[in-house]
């Protein structure tokens, strides 16, 4: 008997010509995620996967001016095909805008106008926001865990590691929808809508 006869008598059935399956994840939307944990000599880097779910700290910039951060940046935003920008904002406790936290909206609006420039305003990453007053905190205990679980890391690798591990932590809070997108006035968002 025939292995389509055996397969109708128990129940199953073969397909003679197989179809060929591609895997599930082949139709799931891109949405990989840059967050930046700004500073004015390191800017802490991390990125998401393409599915949007998991983030891995990616590199610290070392600068002597935030505005040199802009340029690499780019680059990597085009490379890794970046379709939203997580900022972190460090809020005083009271939840005010203080001077560092203008500064980095003054430098985030940089940021938006190279964006603008390079790949024009309908293509251009969101930008979003977040509070980050806790971000440096959290990524210290996780290098200090990392160390006492038997890993090496000096002083100088732990300070150069920290911010992208603080960038991070504010992306994968921010993915799990425990960080939201905060309102800043003062940043100059321009929607798709707005070109017009």
């Amino acid at each position: 008997m025939s292995d389509e006869g055996q397969g109708a008598r128990s129940g199953r059935f073969y397909l003679s010509c197989p179809l060929p399956l591609t895997p599930y994840y082949y139709f799931q939307p891109t949405m990989r995620t840059l967050a930046i944990d700004p500073g004015t000599r390191r800017i802490g880097l991390a990125m998401s996967d393409e599915g949007g779910q998991w983030a891995s700290p990616l590199e610290v910039l070392m600068v002597t001016d935030p505005d040199q951060a802009i340029e690499p940046i780019l680059k990597l935003i085009a490379k890794e095909a970046v379709v939203r920008v997580v900022i972190g904002l460090p809020l005083n406790m009271d939840d005010s805008v203080g001077p560092q936290a203008r500064s980095v909206v003054a430098w985030a609006n940089k940021l938006q106008t190279s964006l603008h420039a390079a790949r024009g305003t309908q293509h251009a990453p969101k930008i979003v926001f977040v509070d980050e007053r806790l971000s440096s905190f959290v990524a210290e205990q996780r290098l200090i865990d990392v160390k006492r679980a038997g890993g090496k890391m000096t002083r100088k690798d732990k300070k150069q590691s920290l911010d992208a591990v603080a960038a991070a932590g504010i992306l994968q809070s921010f993915l799990d929808g425990k960080l939201l997108a905060i309102e800043v006035p003062s940043f100059h968002s321009t929607t798709p809508n707005d070109a017009g």
